[in-house]
């Protein structure tokens, strides 16, 4: 397996190669971007160390309080949502299939809100847990959707997705409105933003994602083999119900992750798990490679156009996703691709 992941085609060395300088860029353009009037050469003084720039506290805490937490936020975050939509379309053999539109968001954000409502929770770790109880709720609901529904539809387990949104959403509410001071709390937050990234609280959940990393790459070969179907796959000897157990801890995990520190941030993981798919349709390990690049690419350019685009205001990243993931959705579904998909059996 590690030999298969080293051994690229051209093609995608070349996608790999442009993709890294890209990510090169963005993450100047975000160290250089954003609140206050420190632009390239004072960021880059900073970083290279020059006492001028080192005894300046403004710039200091400029960048060390808010454009650095938020830049490797958005490395950690686009990754476990790339990841997580990728294992959840394999496990379901739904190429639609991601946290946001399948509920697992959702459950997420009721899971925090329970934790902020009746235990006062305000820690990171805090937040981890609660939003990790919710979202393995909605996992479990998903993916018990996806065995009944067997070889059924894609559309139909969105469909289902759809409809589990809709009902943690009216619970979240519900509870949210009978409480202002936790509604005050959650109301920024629930938009999906990256700006109240704390170094902290990404330290804190990085060797989470690393965990979940580790286990996703553990299941990968199952889960290739497993897309041939349940019956091929146990013949194989394939343990498909351990395999897909693994799914729920590892996207569980990455979707907790994301959102204990930015909230419910929506298509990144359908947008760069489809992406990772045009470049490596068959090896589920390249899959994720890429698709955790294309993760982040995505977000960390949102995230910078988020704070361009309403100067000197700023946008909150998730409310710009759904502004540009639903349409790409849905030409995407339009096109030859999944075309099939809207012919509900």
């Amino acid at each position: 397996m590690a030999k298969s992941a080293i051994n690229l085609p051209t093609y995608q060395w070349t996608v790999l190669a442009g993709g890294t300088a890209f990510l090169l860029v963005l993450l100047m353009l975000s160290m250089t971007t954003g609140a206050g009037v420190y632009g390239a050469t004072e960021v880059l003084g900073y970083l290279h160390g020059d006492p001028t720039r080192l005894a300046d506290d403004k710039l200091a805490m400029v960048i060390n309080t808010l454009r650095l937490p938020r830049t490797l936020a958005a490395l950690v975050v686009g990754a476990s949502l790339a990841v997580a939509a990728t294992l959840l379309q394999s496990a379901t053999r739904n190429p639609l299939a991601e946290p946001g539109l399948l509920g697992v968001n959702a459950g997420a954000v009721m899971g925090l809100v329970l934790g902020l409502i009746f235990f006062g929770v305000e820690s990171t770790w805090g937040y981890l847990v609660w939003a990790s109880a919710g979202a393995l709720l909605g996992n479990l609901v998903v993916l018990g959707i996806g065995l009944m529904l067997g070889q059924a539809s894609p559309l139909k387990l969105i469909l289902a997705g759809v409809a589990l949104s809709a009902v943690f959403g009216g619970i979240s509410n519900y509870l949210l409105l009978a409480n202002q001071t936790a509604l005050e709390q959650f109301r920024f937050w629930n938009l999906g933003s990256l700006s109240a990234s704390e170094l902290d609280a990404v330290g804190a959940i990085t060797p989470v994602v690393l965990v979940a990393l580790a286990l996703a790459v553990m299941l990968c070969r199952q889960l290739t083999l497993m897309q041939m179907g349940d019956a091929q796959a146990k013949a194989l000897g394939i343990q498909t119900t351990r395999v897909r157990i693994g799914v729920l801890v590892a996207s569980t995990l990455f979707t907790a992750c994301a959102i204990s520190i930015a909230g419910p941030i929506g298509f990144i993981g359908f947008l760069a798990a489809y992406c990772g798919r045009l470049v490596e349709p068959v090896a589920l390990i390249k899959q994720m490679l890429f698709s955790a690049l294309f993760g982040i690419l995505f977000l960390l350019g949102a995230d910078i156009l988020a704070r361009w685009a309403i100067q000197p205001y700023e946008m909150p990243v998730g409310t710009l996703l759904a502004v540009i993931g639903a349409p790409a959705l849905i030409a995407i579904v339009l096109r030859g691709g999944f075309r099939s998909l809207l012919s509900v059996k």
